[in-house]
């Protein structure tokens, strides 16, 4: 056999070779996988940002604590701070706050030692995923559909026809219609008299007038001043049955109010508005500061991701309509947005009552929705549906006297009818009263 002098070196490059390239394999995984780490995912950072920073913070501009749109590269290049030093602060700002950390007290002196919930829960990959949010650029417009709603009005495509333009075609093509009659009528009527026919009409037999004859048959005239009679007492008395019903009555009111959003969209308890309806005879108008507790931090109205509907835009409810309602917000409260702080300068806001009973009626809240458990909608209906509050039940004596003889009182576990309903279902021989059978016709119930 042929001996090979440099076999024994190649093959100990070949191996060195090798050993080489899978190290620097193995360094570039886990340079990559570190890489993916600290990048995060924006998707999750964005639904982590919305639970836990939301309320507090936003993208691109200061509320209760600062902007955070990039929030990590501003830190590194104005501070010098990396994200451990981001980690630590999330999970612990009270603490390092404590220990004297310069940059955590100047923002704790900067925000009016406003101290930043600490969010120990929260893992170094659920604050990457908040970082890579926080850093990606804003998303693009969302163009707008076609076939939507143009600004005139019309719908359809913008090379469509329009409704307008086919019905004055059709009233076009009517008016030529009737022309071109008027024009053989003419043509055919000279045409009979060239050939000696006549065409002139027989004068009709001279007639008593249709008004005289009527007036000359007294039965007709007593049926009918009879049924004139009682046609203006039917509609006289449901006029005057009407005054004070305010069915459907739908004011506009200073500052827009959406309860379809409120009530609907975010499922807000209508008794977290309206608190005093628990315990009190009225339900009461919120205080704008109940309203504040939320639009601190809700500046602006985003709506549905995919744009109004048809139905909002025909009404001009978009996004744009809504936030400048928020400003009259802040406006009466006297909200400064840049510096996060109330001004002092308020103004009053004059809502326009919707549902008024008169005066001589009494109706205690508390003891329909606390004792009774009267939900809300039995009386005005289905609020989470509408977007101006308008009245939706009559209110009249009549409704009130048919909801209580057709209703039973909720008496499980409400020790206030305890003994009451035990003594009248015997008397009445039934094991469910309805508030009528429990007094609830007696006039000084209602009345003063």
């Amino acid at each position: 056999m042929k001996k090979v002098p440099y076999r024994n070196q190649f093959s100990k490059f070949l191996g060195f070779s090798l050993s080489a390239f899978l190290l620097f394999s193995v360094s570039i995984v886990a340079q990559d996988a570190a890489a993916s780490t600290e990048s995060g995912d924006p998707a999750k950072g964005k639904s982590l940002f919305n639970q836990n920073c939301a309320a507090c913070h936003a993208l691109n501009r200061k509320m209760t604590g600062p902007a955070l749109a990039n929030v990590e590269a501003r830190l590194s290049d104005e501070e010098g701070l990396d994200r451990e030093w981001l980690y630590d602060w999330i999970k612990n700002s009270p603490g390092m706050i404590k220990s004297g950390d310069a940059y955590a007290n100047k923002i704790y002196a900067a925000y009016n030692q406003a101290a930043m919930t600490a969010f120990p829960t929260l893992s170094n990959t659920d604050i990457d995923d908040i970082l890579a949010y926080t850093a990606a650029p804003p998303p693009a417009p969302v163009a707008a559909a076609a076939g939507t709603v143009s600004a005139d009005g019309a719908g359809g495509d913008a090379s469509g026809i329009s409704n307008e333009v086919i019905l004055g075609a059709l009233v076009l093509v009517f008016g030529l219609l009737v022309i071109m009659l008027f024009l053989v009528n003419n043509t055919l009527r000279r045409i009979a008299e060239a050939n000696g026919v006549s065409v002139e009409r027989e004068k009709a037999e001279k007639r008593t007038p249709l008004w005289k004859a009527f007036a000359q048959n007294q039965f007709l005239v007593l049926v009918a001043a009879i049924f004139l009679l009682l046609g203006s007492a039917y509609f006289a008395y449901g006029w005057m049955m009407q005054v004070g019903v305010d069915q459907g009555y739908a004011p506009i009111q200073p500052i827009h109010y959406s309860h379809k959003i409120h009530a609907g969209d975010n499922k807000i308890e209508c008794k977290y508005c309206h608190s005093s309806a628990r315990v009190s005879k009225q339900s009461g108008i919120p205080s704008l500061n109940v309203c504040m507790n939320c639009h601190k931090s809700i500046y602006e109205y985003k709506g549905n991701p995919e744009g109004p509907s048809q139905e909002d835009l025909a009404n001009g409810y978009t996004n744009e309509f809504y936030t400048k309602e928020i400003k009259k917000l802040y406006k009466a409260v006297g909200w400064d947005e840049e510096n996060q702080k109330y001004t002092g300068e308020s103004q009053p806001v004059e809502w326009v009552r919707v549902h008024n009973l008169p005066d001589f009626a009494y109706f205690n809240h508390s003891q329909h929705v606390s004792v009774a458990g009267v939900e809300c909608q039995t009386c005005h209906g289905p609020v989470e549906e509408m977007e101006i509050m308008y009245q939706y039940s009559p209110l009249t004596m009549g409704w009130c006297v048919n909801c209580h003889k057709e209703t039973n009182v909720k008496v499980e576990g409400n020790e206030y009818y305890e003994k009451i309903h035990s003594e009248l279902s015997k008397k009445y021989g039934v094991e469910s009263l309805t508030a009528a059978q429990m007094g609830g016709l007696e006039c000084g119930k209602c009345h003063y």
